[in-house]
């Protein structure tokens, strides 16, 4: 995928969640550098007043909310018009975090979640498929996460959000082979973000209240520890996107290649031994066993 900085030979990227702190916002900054059109989104457009770049063509501000479809369908048809009715590149990175045990969980939060991480994407692809097939070299560039691949603790329906986005993903390149677009995953290790900025605790009624203090210090900023710079993450992904030929899966971030070689490798049950010790699962564990003998 070549690309010229001037004209309308300019390829066109739409990147949804680009808000401020997020990877979204350096993503569009990384293309903007490239050369590309950035069309750059977030359900509230005042946030993105400072994403410019000094000697650059401005990007285009537009409001989205993937969960809702009149915000898509009014994002496409402000697209089409100012591209003629073309996109090369759909980027969809807006996510939802949700870091609480399984048995503990607000299924109306993880609906909520839902919407965003997988429906989100389902209508954004939607909509935007035409576009992306008139370019005749499309590419769409779906956010996933190692989470979708190893059982992370108390990530579970945040895991099983992302895990769907990638079985979704993998269907949907076959599906879209034929016209001309190519699906990409990447799969996200720890990267700088604000994404899981919501400090959540394990209430005294849970049955994992015997950990709760391990689960204050560890769970929540677990995945900023030793994270990558959020605009190396960005320049990988964005390179990785640009090349003629793109990779199904792209594994980037911290932890990421480690993630890849016990899956690859060792098997699922290698991560139970390093997540259970890890976040106080072991500990749990001998806390239980230990009630048992004293009654």
């Amino acid at each position: 995928m070549t690309t010229s900085a001037s004209g309308s030979s300019r390829k066109t990227v739409l990147i949804t969640g680009c808000s401020p702190g997020g990877i979204g916002y350096e993503m569009a900054q990384e293309y903007h550098s490239q050369g590309l059109r950035v069309f750059a989104t977030a359900r509230r457009p005042e946030a993105l007043v400072d994403l410019t770049s000094p000697g650059l063509p401005e990007m285009e501000m537009l409001e989205l909310d993937v969960t809702k479809i009149e915000s898509v369908q009014a994002a496409r048809d402000r697209i089409a018009s100012l591209t003629g009715g073309k996109l090369d590149i759909l980027v969809n990175n807006a996510g939802q975090s949700y870091s609480v045990p399984a048995t503990d969980v607000n299924i109306g939060e993880v609906k909520d979640m839902f919407e965003v991480n997988v429906f989100g994407v389902m209508r954004m692809v939607q909509e935007f498929a035409p576009l992306l097939i008139a370019s005749g070299d499309g590419r769409i560039v779906n956010i996933g996460s190692i989470t979708g691949v190893m059982p992370y603790p108390f990530g579970s329906t945040y895991n099983a959000s992302k895990a769907a986005l990638h079985s979704y993903g993998n269907t949907l390149r076959l599906e879209l082979a034929p016209f001309n677009v190519q699906v990409i995953t990447i799969i996200t290790g720890g990267v700088k973000s604000n994404i899981a900025r919501k400090r959540r605790l394990i209430q005294p009624c849970s049955i994992y209240a015997p950990i709760a203090d391990i689960y204050a210090e560890k769970r929540a900023s677990r995945s900023q520890v030793g994270a990558m710079a959020t605009d190396v993450y960005a320049k990988q992904v964005v390179a990785q996107t640009l090349k003629r030929h793109t990779k199904a899966w792209f594994w980037t971030g911290n932890f990421s290649f480690t993630c890849w070689l016990v899956d690859t490798f060792l098997g699922r049950r290698a991560f139970d031994w390093i997540l259970s010790s890890m976040f106080g699962l072991s500990k749990l564990r001998s806390i239980i066993t230990n009630e048992k003998k004293q009654n």
